[in-house]
């Protein structure tokens, strides 16, 4: 969505004939998109309100903003902190803080960011550099695991370009959101640095950690300047050269050349950005070596290394995608930053292919891995998302049991700061006379389909209902296919291959009415195509059928052998010991029987589901996965033993 809100917002170049302008699909920018419903916008209001003045002020507190002073001489001591990317919880914030500003004007959080900005300037080198650690004392290091040296040295755990990557995107989100230029103009003159550093002085390192690619993309769509857009590809282009270095390996996807990798290895968050860059050159240069890349990347993870959650990442170790059906409960990493880069990901493959199952990854980690990454409150997070607590393995960084205000690497809390104001933009996108509708919140936009302006009303309580009214309103009488995705789990598939599989059939099959009359529908892609004259106040309705489904895994996963998941809409269940005394007796069989009821007086108001059967042990109460441990610590699980090897 960020990619698609610089290309709706900036005049494209004349292109290279190798080259498209970028993406085939467009989508609908978040600060166009007004919600009104109960779920998503709350959220949103907390993380304005609470997350994001959190993170500032543990930014103030742990000496992110006095380690820009010290680089600059403004102040003495040591560096402060204990991580080379500390610079860029400063920038994730500032970024959030500016998506919210796009939403929602506030000028005394505009006043305050440009006092930020300000102090970022102060830790500048005249050159452009900008990694306060290294400006601050080049004999030693904040991490233990990366040993000290001046610039540019280490590149495998410096993570200088993975400040710069930051920093970019920060830049990009706050101009585009104010107008300002005061942090581009920084993140400029350390993109030009780079620029000349990586063409003529390391013309074959790489980047350590992934996320610069993207950033130099959203600055060239900014400024035109080539420069930046192909140093991005140099980047990946470079990656596994072992002719002219030596390669780091899996760790940091550079053990050959990306255009040759089948398969999702070492840590997932820099993977999973490097995806998103991949999938941008794919778009931009229409390069087919690397679309292809990404499509058995792609595959290789919605086959054999994706959580039910959306989750990426099995191995604490590393931080790290496993083998193949590597995929154990209790001790999954499944890292909030993995999740939300998870979502950066589909949702550029889904700009370049506008296939539904995209969308059915993102919707599948945005509804249950990224949010359960925040407390309901907006002020505690999880680093990693186990599907399993037994009150014994200490799960979360810091060695502990339940969610923390803060980590000595504090990467989530300030990635879900810049993500959520975002959300918005991932439920509507256009190409040509199609407008897609992707996810399921209430709210309006308009767009405009062949020079006509299309007002566009949702009416929903997805993901407690599944029925989605849209009422449509164009200036104009005019013919334009609407494509409204019916979700692969009402299409009886929890994920787009055979990792897992509903083990209940459903009753019932999606609906769609139009006027209040039934039609019939094909689908294409994923998405039901209604293609006819719209005229103003046309109302289409979906019903999704919102059935308890019992969720099984290919028998390839030996953790979950014998186990049953139970799934509602979009969202995965679990149970927690606070609602079940019982948990580690707790069963399902093929007898069991759900039923489900809203309960608004439970964590902020969930669907809460229900079960019984001829056993005892069949009793269970289950809430949504996203809500768990906001009750304080307490086993939990999603995976429930079944009974009779159902």
């Amino acid at each position: 969505m960020l990619v698609s809100f610089l290309i709706s917002c900036v005049p494209q170049p004349q292109q290279e004939k190798t080259r498209q302008s970028g993406y085939p699909i467009s989508g609908v920018l978040f600060n166009k998109v007004h919600l009104s419903d109960n779920f998503w916008l709350p959220k949103i209001k907390i993380n304005r309100e609470a997350t994001i003045p959190a993170s500032f002020k543990k930014c103030e507190e742990m000496g992110r903003l006095d380690n820009f002073r010290i680089a600059g001489g403004k102040m003495k001591g040591p560096v402060k902190g204990e991580m080379p990317f500390d610079d860029t919880d400063v920038y994730k914030t500032i970024e959030g803080a500016a998506y919210s500003m796009a939403v929602l004007p506030d000028p005394k959080l505009d006043a305050y960011v440009d006092s930020l900005i300000e102090i970022i300037g102060i830790g500048q080198e005249a050159d452009g550099y900008l990694t306060t650690y290294k400006t601050i004392d080049t004999t030693s290091a904040p991490a233990r695991w990366c040993p000290p040296g001046g610039r540019w040295k280490n590149l495998e755990c410096s993570h200088e370009l993975y400040n710069s990557g930051h920093l970019f995107e920060a830049a990009a989100a706050h101009y585009m959101a104010t107008g300002k230029t005061n942090l581009l103009n920084i993140a400029l003159k350390n993109a030009d640095l780079l620029v000349h550093v990586f063409n003529n002085e390391l013309p074959y390192e790489v980047p350590g950690h992934q996320i610069v690619e993207t950033g130099l993309i959203k600055l060239y769509l900014i400024t035109q300047k080539e420069e930046y857009l192909k140093l991005a590809r140099h980047f990946l282009d470079r990656r596994g050269d072992s002719q002219h270095r030596q390669i780091k390996g899996p760790y940091t996807q550079d053990h050959k050349p990306v255009v040759k990798q089948d398969e999702a290895v070492g840590h997932a968050v820099r993977a999973a950005y490097m995806y998103a860059g991949m999938t941008d050159i794919a778009a931009f240069y229409n390069d087919s070596a690397y679309t292809r890349a990404v499509e058995k990347i792609w595959e290789n993870v919605v086959s054999k290394k994706i959580y039910l959650t959306g989750g990426l990442g099995s191995r604490h170790q590393g931080e790290a995608f496993g083998d193949n059906y590597e995929l154990p409960n209790l001790t999954a990493y499944n890292e909030t930053c993995a999740a939300i880069a998870n979502v950066y990901w589909n949702y550029r493959m889904f700009l370049l292919h506008g296939d539904a199952k995209y969308i059915d990854v993102l919707e599948r980690s945005l509804y249950n891995n990224v949010l359960a990454g925040v407390s309901l409150d907006g002020t505690a997070f999880f680093y990693p998302n186990p599907l399993e607590c037994d009150m014994h393995y200490p799960f979360n960084r810091g060695e502990t049991l339940t969610r923390q205000p803060w980590f000595d690497c504090s990467c989530c809390p300030t990635n879900l700061s810049r993500f959520m104001p975002s959300v918005a933009g991932y439920i509507y996108a256009q190409q040509h006379t199609d407008l897609f509708v992707n996810l399921f919140v209430q709210g309006s936009t308009e767009v405009e389909l062949d020079k006509n302006s299309v007002k566009i009303s949702q009416t929903t309580r997805y993901p407690w209902d599944g029925v989605v009214k849209l009422n449509l309103s164009p200036s104009r009488t005019s013919k334009f296919r609407v494509k409204l995705r019916i979700p692969g789990w009402a299409q009886n598939q929890p994920v787009p291959s055979n990792l897992y599989t509903y083990e209940n059939p459903p009753a019932q099959q999606p609906e769609i009415k139009i006027n209040g009359e039934k039609v019939l529908f094909t689908l294409e892609k994923g998405y039901a195509v209604l293609s006819r004259k719209w005229k103003a106040g046309d109302e289409i309705e979906l019903i999704l059928p919102m059935e308890v489904k019992k969720v099984v895994t290919n028998e390839q996963v030996a953790d979950n052998r014998g186990k049953i998941a139970i799934e509602r809409g979009p969202l995965v269940y679990c149970l927690e010991e606070t609602d079940n005394p019982e948990i580690d007796q707790t069963v399902i069989s093929e007898n069991t029987q759900f039923s489900t009821y809203f309960d608004a007086a439970l964590l902020n108001g969930i669907e809460v589901i229900e079960a019984s059967g001829s056993d005892a042990n069949e009793r269970l109460k289950a809430i949504p996965y996203f809500a768990w441990n906001n009750r304080g610590p307490n086993k939990m699980k999603v995976w429930v033993p079944a009974l009779n090897g159902n």
